[in-house]
This record gives structure tokens, sequence and C-alpha cells, in this order.
């Protein structure tokens, strides 16, 4: 594996978890319904929750 595939992993490895907890953030203080049901979508659409 070369450097560049390295650095990719682990950029992946190391930002999804803060990028799920962003998200899950965001979810529980939308200011109203309509815009917690749309973070909900696009993250399933984007398979980002319950990683």
């Amino acid at each position: 594996m070369n450097l560049a595939a390295r650095l990719r992993l682990r950029r992946n490895s190391s930002t999804r978890p803060r990028t799920n907890k962003a998200l899950q953030e965001a979810i529980d203080s939308a200011s109203s319904p309509a815009l917690r049901d749309e973070l909900l979508i696009i993250a399933q659409r984007h398979n980002l929750l319950n990683r």
C-alpha cells in the first residue's frame, strides 16, 4: 500500500466518527420537524447512520 492510500485510509477512518457525531447532533438539535426529517433522509441516502 502506498503512502497516498495509507493517508486516505487514515483520513477516512478518523473523520467518519466525527462526521456521524456532527450529523447526529444536527438531527437532535434541528429547529423544526421538517428539517429533522430532511436530515434523516439525507443521512439514510448516504448510509451515514448506525456506523
